[in-house]
């Protein structure tokens, strides 16, 4: 079986909160992963940094379809999530018909900061580009020189895609800031529990179980076949 291509941003800042997302990709996963860290300094990008950009990887996120030469499927996702289901469920989505599939959110945040300071802005379809799964073949106007040129809005609005060709993903997949029982991914947009000022986050004590399972070095449950920075497997 071919692996599934899952690329997580890449923080310093946070890195063991996408060592922590991937041991959770893994767990529950009933197919082989692919799993890849963008990682700014092993990336060959030239983009001046963007004072209001939250993360390293707040634009290296749109060459994903440039690192998989065009081809095939990939799935980018925020390293300040945590999986609670099986990532094969976005593997079975369709492509056929759409450049992207996102979970659609409406979030207009009413807080001025987020995370570790960082100012928080509001803009249309926040969080649309926090979990994408992508078919390569259709974006590519998202090359390496318009990655590292254009403005924020140009991509995380995603300019230049028609909206039929903006598929759902079940929006259990992104869920910010909360759990309940039909939870599969959590998001932590307002600051995981790995920083000190969010500890007490109402759903982080499932990360830190997690958390503590990895650093145990404990296998999960799930296919762990993938490794970070492997080749390329197009499909």
């Amino acid at each position: 079986m071919t692996a599934m291509r899952i690329f997580i941003g890449y923080d310093l800042r946070q890195a063991e909160c996408a060592d922590v997302l991937a041991y959770s990709l893994r767990r529950h996963a009933t197919v082989p992963l692919d799993i890849r860290f963008l990682k700014l300094a092993e990336l060959d990008f030239d983009r001046p940094h963007d004072p209001l950009q939250s993360t390293e990887f707040t634009y290296t996120r749109f060459l994903v379809p440039h690192l998989c030469a065009y081809r095939g499927k990939a799935v980018f996702m925020d390293s300040d999530m945590l999986c609670l289901g099986d990532i094969a469920e976005l593997d079975a989505l369709d492509m056929t018909d759409f450049a992207l599939r996102v979970v659609k959110h409406n979030h207009a945040p009413t807080e001025t900061v987020k995370m570790d300071g960082r100012i928080q802005t509001r803009y249309p379809r926040k969080n649309w580009s926090s979990l994408m799964v992508m078919n390569c073949a259709k974006l590519t106007h998202w090359t390496k020189r318009a990655v590292e040129t254009q403005p924020a809005r140009y991509l995380h609005q995603f300019h230049d895609i028609p909206d039929a060709r903006i598929g759902d993903i079940p929006a259990t997949w992104n869920v910010l800031d909360r759990i309940d029982e039909d939870t599969r991914m959590v998001h932590y947009t307002s600051g995981g529990p790995w920083f000190e000022a969010c500890r007490d986050h109402p759903s982080g004590a499932i990360w830190f179980t997690y958390r503590d399972a990895y650093r145990a070095g404990s296998v999960g449950s799930g296919s762990d076949t993938s490794r970070a920075g492997s080749g390329p497997d197009v499909r």
